[in-house]
Parts: structure tokens; sequence; C-alpha cells
């Protein structure tokens, strides 16, 4: 596993940050990591990069134990925080040189700075100094002094904050690309950068994993057993016959609401059928991913 975290827990005096939660993320997985303020994100990511310690549990990096391996596990990741730490005095190839150098990047330097350009889409800026470029193109050299090191495991704090369109969906085209070859950890509490870039979802709620969502279209899912259908019928219809569903409410006007542990939609035309009526309209309710969401953390 790339990150791999068991029964971890992290205190600030008497304030529990982090209560013994666990996850592990796969090599090639771009997780999204949700939560509301003060949930425990910043202070997961912080530990997973070896920047802060913390109180009892294991945290891995490519199975080394971040604890015991701090300089090995820190020359595995890529960490963009969510206050993106830049020298804005320096030029761009300048301040990419100086992190290659700080990686212990002699020679080589130089060539590695030029395809980091090229990667994050920073030629047409790369001859200002960082303090004079916009914040899209702020937030494209903190991904690439990330990408320095050639990191398996990439974390991002924020990483769109405050981005124009044009720019969000570079930085999404961007770390679709980078996910293609390493693990991705990203925080957000943009939903549609959720949707547009990840294929796993976590969700963090007052220091505790309270949803992990492998497969992010599992989210349209009413609830963790049961689909949502909404029927109208031309006529109105005792809902009594339907078999094989959880509960049934009639909203007026011949239209209910059914919940169903699978998708009944056949057995629903059948009952119409079966009971001399005719559907008028039959749909799957989907759940917005901001509905878990507030669910979840409220």
């Amino acid at each position: 596993m790339s990150i791999s975290i068991s029964n971890l827990s992290k205190k600030y005096g008497n304030q529990t940050v982090l209560n013994n939660i666990s996850f592990e993320i796969g090599q090639g997985e771009v997780v999204g990591f949700l939560g509301p303020n003060g949930a425990g994100k910043t202070t997961t990511m912080k530990i997973i990069a070896g920047a802060l310690s913390y109180n009892s549990g294991t945290v891995k990096v490519c199975d080394l134990e971040v604890k015991d391996n701090t300089v090995k596990t820190t020359a595995l990741i890529g960490y963009l925080p969510e206050q993106n730490p830049l020298y804005t005095d320096m030029y761009v190839k300048e301040y990419l040189a100086f992190v290659a150098e700080t990686h212990g990047i002699g020679k080589d330097k130089d060539k590695l700075v030029d395809e980091l350009i090229d990667k994050v889409g920073l030629r047409p800026e790369f001859q200002k100094k960082i303090g004079q470029l916009s914040k899209g193109y702020r937030q494209r050299v903190g991904l690439a002094q990330a990408l320095i090191p050639n990191p398996k495991v990439l974390i991002l704090d924020e990483p769109t904050t405050g981005l124009d369109p044009n720019q969000l969906e570079e930085i999404r085209n961007l770390i679709r690309e980078l996910g293609k070859d390493r693990t991705v950890l990203l925080s957000t509490h943009i939903m549609q950068e959720i949707k547009a870039i990840c294929n796993r979802v976590l969700i963090i709620n007052k220091g505790e994993i309270v949803a992990d969502y492998p497969d992010i279209s599992q989210i349209s899912h009413f609830d963790e057993n049961n689909l949502q259908f909404e029927v109208e019928f031309l006529n109105e219809t005792d809902m009594g016959g339907l078999e094989n569903i959880s509960s049934v409410t009639s909203k007026g006007n011949n239209v209910y609401t059914i919940l169903a542990p699978k998708d009944i939609r056949a057995d629903i035309f059948d009952f119409a059928v079966k009971t001399n009526n005719k559907i008028l309209t039959l749909r799957i309710v989907e759940r917005t991913m901001e509905e878990v969401f507030r669910n979840l953390t409220k």
C-alpha cells in the first residue's frame, strides 16, 4: 500500500483531533479527502508527510513507518500545503532549482526544472518573480516543487482554492494526469473537484472517518442499503402489492417514492401491468455529493 494508517490518534492537549482513524490507499488511486473545517484533514495530511507527530497508531508510506523513517518517507512524498509556502522574491526557475538542491539533486537539476516547467504549464511565466504571478500560476509553482523528488505519493491540500474557471480546468487536468502513475490524496471543499478528479472518496468528521466510498459512483445511492425510485402512475393505485421493497411513500397526484435494496424498475413495470395501470414517469433518484456530505457531517 502507498499509504496505510491504522488506529491513528492525535491530540493537542486535552483536545482530540484524530480519534483512532484507519484507512489504506493503494498505488494509482486518486482519493478525495472531504470534511468540514476542523475535521482533521490537514492534520492527517501533515502526519503522513512527516511534518507532524502523532500520539498513537501506525502511519506507513510505501510500507515504511513514518515515525521511524521520516527522512526516507519524506523523500517518497510530494506535499502541497493549503498555504503554499513560496519565496515570492525569487524567480520561478530560481526557486525550483533551489528546491531541487534541497532534495540533493545536483547536475541534473536544470534539466529536471525545465521538464517540470513544461509539465505544469509554467513556460509562459517562468521568467517572472513568483510574487508577480497570478494565484493559478503560483499553484502551478507549488505543484512543480511537490513533483521535484518524483514522489510516489502526492498530497495536495486545497490545491484549487481561489482559481478562476479556466485555471480550475487546467489544474484538474494536470492532477488527473499526475494520478496516472502515482498515488494522490486530495483535500478540497469543492465538490465538483472530487467528481472531476477522484475515483474514491474518504469523508472525515470530528476526527473520525465517517465514510469511505471506494467507487465514487456509489455516492449516488440513496443510502448504504437502498436505491430510491420515483414513479408517477396515470391512475391512483394501492402500492401494497409491490414486493421486494423497503418502503413506499405517496407524494400525492399518483406519485410515489419507493426505497428498495436493488433495482426494481422491471418489477414496477410488471406491477403496473398487473394492476391495469400505466406509468407516466419512472426514475432513480440520485443523491448529490453535497447531500451526502451534509448528512455525514451534521
